[in-house]
């Protein structure tokens, strides 16, 4: 008797445990099934826009240019006060800061990557300290070089690739003005005759400079 007692208790014991669990499941909605589509995303953190990659590669791989050779490109192109510079693929901003620092023109430096964007803002600033008058007379834009709007350069300045100065050619050079210089390193320039060209041997190596004036 006694045991068929202690079994009925357990019985019952067991009835109300699975009972309870049952309403605590029925009535707590987190415990039940959610559609997938309606659980919100995490939340993301924003991107700072100096941090957003650029829209497509750069036209050619980041080779610095030595001083050097900066100057002779500066001075082939006969740049002075009254020149605008363009520096397709400004890179650290060298060309850009010499142009205006040594031969006092005012320069525009177009870079796609933004590292080299903020870079040349760095290298900008001592610069500045020692020849203020620059301040105004320089410019680094983040921007792909084939969208930028080159009507007003006087000169133009490039190290960039074989490809890339075939597109030069092609879809540049025809809205710029007679008279533009434009100085390239290492590579010609497609279809056009150079003007001047002169190798400028720095250490091991040695540069070749083109120089084009459009008629």
């Amino acid at each position: 008797m006694a045991i068929f007692l202690r079994f009925i208790l357990i019985a019952a014991i067991t009835s109300s445990t699975l009972l309870a669990c049952n309403a605590l499941f029925i009535n707590n909605p987190s415990s039940q099934n959610t559609p997938l589509e309606s659980t919100p995303l995490p939340s993301i953190r924003s991107v700072a826009t100096k941090d957003i990659e650029p829209e497509r590669l750069p036209d050619a791989p980041y080779l610095q240019t030595p001083q050097e050779v900066v100057l002779k490109m500066l001075e082939m192109a006969k740049v002075g006060k009254d020149d605008l510079v363009y520096d397709l693929g400004s890179g650290d901003g060298r060309i850009v800061i010499t142009a205006a620092q040594k031969f006092g023109a005012k320069a525009v430096g177009i870079e796609i990557d933004p590292e080299l964007i903020r870079e040349s803002d760095r290298a900008s600033k001592p610069a500045i300290a020692k020849t203020p008058e620059i301040r105004d007379r320089i410019k680094f834009i983040k921007q792909d070089l084939f969208k930028t709007d080159l009507r007003d350069a006087t000169v133009i300045t490039l190290y960039l690739s074989a490809q890339a100065n075939q597109r030069i050619s092609s879809e540049i050079i025809p809205k710029l003005k007679s008279g533009t210089r434009i100085v390239s390193l290492e590579y010609g320039l497609a279809d056009l005759a150079p003007s001047q060209t002169e190798k400028n041997k720095v250490g091991d190596r040695e540069y070749i400079v083109y120089l084009y004036i459009l008629d």
